[in-house]
């Protein structure tokens, strides 16, 4: 278990969502905070429209000081902006977001993962990865600024489903196995798409959550469907839930 991986665990048995901060040198790499700076955010998602919405959401509290919409993108506004806090999708083109903080090379930046999945491999790998927290994207706006803010001033964050999975993943408490040969076939995207489908979505509601059209979600089902050699969505959700990726 890594240093990172203690200091989760350790905010985590704490016995709250967010508690005692991590005693690093990282929090001596930034100059002290006065009482009316306010802490600085990249945002790095491949879709514009919930860039947009995040923006919107948490200006009022943060600086939002850059975009990125992949790995590209994102490794060079970290890099220009040198931001308190990134906000950090899972799954990005160009790699995903543990690709992002291995290639941005700066231990200073914090991470908080926002992200539809709920996955195993992806909130296991995207914390050892050294992302500081990890929520789903239906927090809403007020959650999502006490995040950055905790994550920010050295916190460990996580959605209320997943911290105590996340703290039985790291105390050895249960397994998280290597994604499989069939789940590599897929596409980010289409592995979005795969585990709502999977919880019983319907296909509006799809494309509502991962702001695209009901047209392309269909595009992405039929694409699954072909490359797990699966006829419906029943058979679908028993593929996925059989490897408890919902």
């Amino acid at each position: 278990m890594t240093e990172l991986d203690k200091t989760v665990v350790a905010d985590l048995e704490d016995g709250s969502h967010t508690s005692r901060k991590n005693p690093s040198s990282e929090e001596s790499s930034r100059p002290k905070r006065t009482k009316n700076q306010r802490y600085t955010v990249v945002i790095v998602d491949d879709h514009a429209m919930l860039r947009t919405g995040v923006r919107h959401e948490i200006s009022a509290d943060v600086d939002v000081v850059g975009e990125g919409e992949d790995v590209d993108t994102g490794v060079a506004a970290i890099r220009e902006f040198n931001p308190d806090v990134v906000l950090l999708d899972v799954h990005l083109p160009g790699g995903g977001g543990a690709q992002v903080m291995k290639l941005a090379g700066m231990p200073e930046v914090r991470y908080l993962a926002l992200s539809v999945s709920d996955a195993a491999e992806d909130v296991i790998g995207t914390i050892r990865a050294g992302a500081r927290g990890y929520v789903t994207k239906s927090i809403s706006g007020p959650e999502l600024v006490d995040a950055i803010i905790q994550v920010a001033e050295g916190d460990a964050v996580f959605s209320p489903k997943l911290a105590g999975f996340v703290l039985d993943a790291f105390s050895g408490s249960i397994e998280v196995t290597s994604v499989d040969e069939d789940l590599d076939r897929l596409s980010s995207r289409e592995q979005e798409v795969m585990r709502l489908i999977a919880r019983g979505y319907s296909y509006r509601e799809v494309a509502r959550e991962l702001f695209i059209s009901v047209k392309t979600v269909e595009t992405h089902v039929s694409s699954v469907l072909r490359k797990l050699q699966l006829s419906n969505r029943h058979q679908l959700t028993r593929w996925a839930t059989d490897r408890k990726l919902v």
